[in-house]
């Protein structure tokens, strides 16, 4: 991945953002949707470019990547967030990161240990029930038919975990009908979990995050398309 010019991000972030405003509305004015950069195959030098532009929060999918760009970016303020499948081997060296949300916590037994880790360091993490709202046997995260169950177990059973919401990955398809299908049923569920304290959908990546912002999605994931 190339290390791309100012004004070469400074348009790519425009446009996203653009789109962002223009899918935001058709739900609401008041509708307000979080940006956050998935850094994993762009170069830290695009990481600080995108900073000097006002972008804040950042996030990477496998703890050793989000460990080293922690410590190598250390003097910027940024917000990080570990977007992809937790390894059980990797809970301690994620809980030391203090990262500001774990986006894929994807089953309860995961849940359990994580929190079992957390109240040894004496600390918290905020979470995101992943959901597998497509049901396709290459992503993981909870059935959408257990997900409010499994949240409530995690709210009652893991002190440790301050639970914010949601998360999906949208359908594995060229068909829009159905990747809608899936953030649909994912925004569902939120509003059923509001009850509960849930303020954040997380839906849409850079091929699908409008469609996602007009299913209700609050905070979207972006890479390829601020990376081009």
């Amino acid at each position: 991945m190339p290390i791309l010019d100012k004004e070469r991000l400074r348009a790519n972030l425009d446009e996203v953002i653009w789109n962002i405003e223009q899918a935001r509305i058709t739900v609401s004015e008041h509708h307000i949707v979080k940006l956050v950069t998935v850094a994993k195959y762009t170069e830290l030098e695009n990481i600080s470019t995108l900073y000097e532009l006002g972008q804040r929060a950042f996030g990477e999918n496998h703890v050793q990547q989000l460990k080293e760009r922690m410590e190598l970016l250390d003097a910027l303020p940024l917000e990080w967030h570990m977007i992809g499948t937790l390894q059980k081997n990797k809970i301690n060296n994620l809980i030391d990161l203090r990262p500001s949300l774990l986006q894929s916590l994807d089953s309860l037994e995961l849940a359990q240990d994580l929190n079992k880790k957390l109240v040894a360091k004496e600390t918290t993490l905020s979470c995101l029930l992943q959901i597998n709202a497509a049901q396709e046997e290459s992503k993981s995260g909870v059935a959408p038919d257990e997900a409010i169950n499994i949240y409530q177990a995690i709210k009652e059973s893991c002190p440790q975990i301050n639970l914010k919401g949601v998360m999906t990955i949208g359908a594995h398809t060229e068909e829009r009908s159905v990747i809608q299908q899936s953030f649909e049923t994912t925004h569902r569920i939120y509003e059923s979990l509001q009850k509960e304290g849930a303020n954040i959908c997380s839906m849409g990546m850079s091929s699908d995050y409008q469609l996602a912002i007009k299913c209700g999605s609050n905070l979207v994931r972006v890479g390829s398309a601020l990376f081009k």
